[in-house]
């Protein structure tokens, strides 16, 4: 019998009438929510004059959304298994618009970040959509509908720069956001006409205390790792985050182990098949934002330091944005090897594919087309890579605990972005080269930070090794059995 006939049976939910509109919506508000991460980098530098505040403050209006992103995510995964994905879907979308329409009325800084941290909320979209495809969609088209929302997290990031750039040249600022705040109401109006709430559900009570702890350990470990560079590595505030982090998140974990409905089911999230997959995540995130960080960079430098090009930031952004295009082009072709060899298999080639992108930027930094050429060849791996970790996630976990733990493998691909961040910033403040007044990044810190993006992709490549070997079919098994558990656990008892 097929998951879907399962579903109908037990929770008694039909698949949806039309499920290409389905997939269709949830990409498109996964676009629009990772159009976040680089909504405001045209004005970065312009912040400070525009709020009238120093840089060092203007810094967290980037800051505040990586921080509430990193607290909302796995919140939502939670409340969409007990109350609904749905709901917290259209909960989450709504936080994208009120935050775009706050940050579009500001003018200081205090509404700016409270703007942006708004925006932060929404992360939780795409790990939500993905769970609602587990509920509503037929087995044999899960496959390729989660590989292609997972990959609106990249294609959202690729497109988004030149886009912002696009209107920051010649617009006020704040069309910014406005833009995206009409863009968070068109993803909420056909969320509310396409999308359908799913049956399957936990129930039970929200572990607030639990929130609370896990928020203060990522926020901690999160704030230390983006403002190192800013304050110092040895700064007492960063060793005294970085110290926090190392009391409350094993206090946490302990005191998750005791609740009887935990934010986060530490036991399912130790089975090898889920822990496995999210440290490979770990490295993937670092990996995929390496290319983020260098080769926009590489691209405006001016073409007298021997290695930069010149080019303009919307000029750069066009360079990118073909590599967003790649992964959602990719995401069938990673389903498609996912249910022939196993998403472990699909996982390790897209690593290797990451790696070798890498080793080509590495060699290739002379022309425009270089940077087109690796970026492509990156994307296309993160496109495998990003198919396979959420059906490797769902195969090992009841349709129930769908959204917390695509929710906890999405952070973790964060964290590796935050860290890639840092130590990007490490490494081309330490190599440097005199250029007039001013000190640049070194061409050998930029190939130093690509090698690091390789090496990260190799390392996900070696820990996705260890993912227990499953058959294709295997898979799908724990689906079956979620929503019969949640729909034994809707019966009142006698």
């Amino acid at each position: 019998m097929s998951d879907a006939l399962d579903r109908s049976a037990t929770a008694g939910t039909s698949p949806p009438p039309h499920p290409h509109a389905v997939v269709a919506v949830l990409a498109f508000g996964g676009i629009v929510v990772s159009l976040m991460q680089t909504l405001v980098i045209p004005i970065v530098g312009q912040l400070p004059q525009l709020l009238d505040a120093p840089a060092s403050d203007t810094a967290w209006a980037v800051t505040a959304t990586l921080l509430a992103a990193a607290v909302a995510t796995p919140v939502m995964g939670r409340l969409g298994d007990m109350y609904g994905k749905r709901r917290m879907l259209l909960l989450s979308t709504a936080m994208l618009v009120i935050g775009s329409v706050v940050a579009g009325l500001s003018d200081t800084l205090v509404p700016m970040i409270v703007g942006r941290a708004l925006q932060g909320l929404s992360s939780g979209v795409i790990p939500l959509g993905i769970s609602i495809l587990r509920d509503e969609l037929p087995a044999e088209r899960l496959g390729s509908a989660t590989a292609m929302i997972s990959a609106s997290l990249g294609v959202g990031g690729a497109l988004g720069l030149p886009a912002a750039a696009l209107i920051a040249d010649n617009f006020d600022w704040h069309m910014l956001f406005w833009t995206s705040a009409a863009l968070g109401v068109v993803a909420l109006v056909l969320v509310l006409l396409v999308v359908p709430e799913s049956r399957v559900r936990t129930g039970g009570r929200f572990d607030l205390a639990g929130a609370a702890g896990m928020a203060a350990g990522l926020i901690c470990l999160l704030l230390a790792i983006s403002k190192g560079a800013d304050w110092g590595w040895t700064s007492a505030p960063v060793l005294g985050l970085f110290a926090a982090t190392v009391v409350i998140l094993p206090v946490w974990g302990l005191f998750e182990l005791r609740v009887d409905q935990p934010l986060v089911d530490l036991r399912t999230t130790a089975r090898p098949q889920v822990l496995v997959t999210n440290l490979a995540s770990v490295a993937i995130g670092f990996s995929m934002f390496s290319m983020s960080l260098v080769i926009p960079q590489l691209l405006q430098l001016p073409e007298r330091t021997g290695y930069g090009l010149g080019r303009s930031l919307l000029a750069s952004g066009l360079v990118m944005a073909p590599s967003g295009l790649v992964m959602m082009a990719l995401a069938p072709v990673s389903a498609l090897v996912s249910r022939a060899k196993g998403p472990k298999v699909t996982l390790m080639t897209g690593a290797l594919i990451v790696a070798a992108g890498y080793g080509l930027n590495v060699a290739l930094m002379d022309e425009v087309w270089h940077f087109v050429l690796a970026s492509c060849v990156i994307g296309a791996g993160i496109g495998f890579t990003y198919g396979a970790m959420p059906a490797l996630i769902m195969g090992a976990v009841p349709a129930s605990e769908t959204g917390a733990a695509n929710s906890l493998n999405t952070l973790m691909r964060s964290i590796g972005t935050s860290v890639a961040s840092a130590v990007a910033g490490v490494v081309l403040a330490q190599t440097t080269t005199r250029f007039g007044t001013y000190a640049l990044p070194s061409e050998s810190g930029f190939r130093t930070v690509l090698a690091l993006g390789a090496g990260a992709a190799l390392l996900g490549f070696a820990v996705a090794a260890f993912i227990p070997r499953r058959s294709p079919g295997d898979a799908g098994t724990p689906a079956a059995e979620g929503p019969v558990r949640a729909a034994e656990s809707s019966v009142p008892k006698a």
